[in-house]
């Protein structure tokens, strides 16, 4: 068969599974309220989850853009949510403020929205897409790191009175440390290497937060090491660790949605070096940007069956991959994403499937 056709039948096979996902039909909750109050609390997830039996339709709903996907409208508690069943397919609509009551349509009774400018008090913040919590202290360490990227960092060289471990309280002296990041570091050293089980790859590696530190003096002397005190100790810190510079933890609000494109990732990793997790746990995929991942991903999980053989072993039949929970990703890497496990009915293991659902 000649290569054009060939190709040609790839990029018809794609646009086909493209619109196949995109015409997905909404699937409604069997008894979805009319209208919901956001509560503090809440969660896009959450209230996603009382109208849609699959999440990631929160955009289908409320008729979003790929823009406005990446950066919602906020909701805030107090704010009303309305289900309209009088638009093919199904809507949910935002009351801010004052409501104009309609009629009733399909047995429910209908809301106009009457647009409001909104005064928010600094102190009143906008419901999150998932708990920030729960992934927080993965938003603000640089917990996958390239190869080599650490070699150039700060480093401990020299403990006071020779310690050997260092924790909370105690001094070091760290070389190569530049004045113009601030005065807060965190520590960390390489840990485990990530290697993408399909192509053997080396996609980075884990590195391993051990602490924070705060300089004491920075000198003057590029060859002088600066002493710092650790304020701060997760783990034994020894020399020859290093130091990066603490940033703010970036939790920016994206709404869950499922992929545009046919993804298929495994996990490589799971947090706390465990074979086996549960809901709520964090996860390592062995895809990233450059594979077309991006924040607010959902994706399924699917455990692989092994097929069914005679009594000679030979294979007689192919059992279809089992479907049993969903992970939701909330930071990406180049080669690898972080995903939050949101709903299972069996443990996660490492190397299960997780692909646009």
């Amino acid at each position: 068969m000649p290569n054009f056709i060939i190709i040609s039948l790839i990029l018809i096979s794609s646009l086909l599974s493209a619109r196949a996902l995109a015409e997905e039909p909404i699937r409604l909750q069997d008894n979805p309220p009319d209208r919901y109050v956001v509560v503090k609390g809440d969660t896009l997830w959450g209230i996603s989850g009382r109208f849609l039996k699959d999440p990631w339709q929160w955009p289908q709903v409320w008729g979003m853009n790929r823009e406005q996907i990446k950066n919602p409208h906020l909701i805030y508690p107090g704010d009303i949510i309305v289900l309209d069943l009088s638009s093919l397919p199904p809507a949910l609509r935002l009351v801010i403020g004052e409501q104009i009551r309609g009629g009733v349509v399909g047995g429910r009774e209908t809301v106009k929205l009457s647009p409001r400018v909104r005064a928010e008090p600094r102190e009143r913040a906008p419901i999150p897409t998932i708990p920030a919590s729960a992934i927080e202290p993965f938003l603000s360490k640089p917990l996958v790191i390239e190869a080599g990227e650490l070699d150039g960092a700060p480093r401990i060289v020299a403990t006071q009175d020779e310690r050997v471990v260092l924790g909370a309280g105690d001094s070091a002296f760290v070389f190569n440390l530049p004045k113009n990041k601030g005065v807060d570091w965190q520590i960390y050293r390489a840990g485990k290497t990530l290697v993408d089980p399909d192509t053997r790859e080396v996609l980075g590696y884990e590195a391993i937060y051990l602490g924070e530190a705060k300089v004491i003096k920075f000198e003057e002397r590029v060859d002088e090491a600066s002493p710092v005190e650790i304020t701060k100790s997760a783990l034994e810190i020894n020399i020859g660790d290093r130091l990066v510079a603490t940033t703010e933890a970036p939790i920016d609000n994206y709404v869950p949605h499922a992929p545009e494109n046919l993804i298929k990732a495994r996990i490589i990793s799971a947090y706390g070096g465990i074979s086996e997790v549960g809901q709520g746990t964090i996860v390592t995929l062995n895809k990233g940007a450059r594979d077309g991942i991006e924040r607010g991903h959902v994706l399924a999980l699917y455990r692989r069956s092994p097929p069914a053989k005679n009594k000679k072993g030979e294979i007689i039949l192919r059992i279809p991959d089992e479907r049993y929970g969903l992970l939701l990703v909330f930071r990406t890497f180049k080669k690898v994403s972080y995903a939050l496990v949101m709903h299972i009915t069996r443990p996660v293991h490492v190397l299960d499937v997780a692909q646009t659902p």
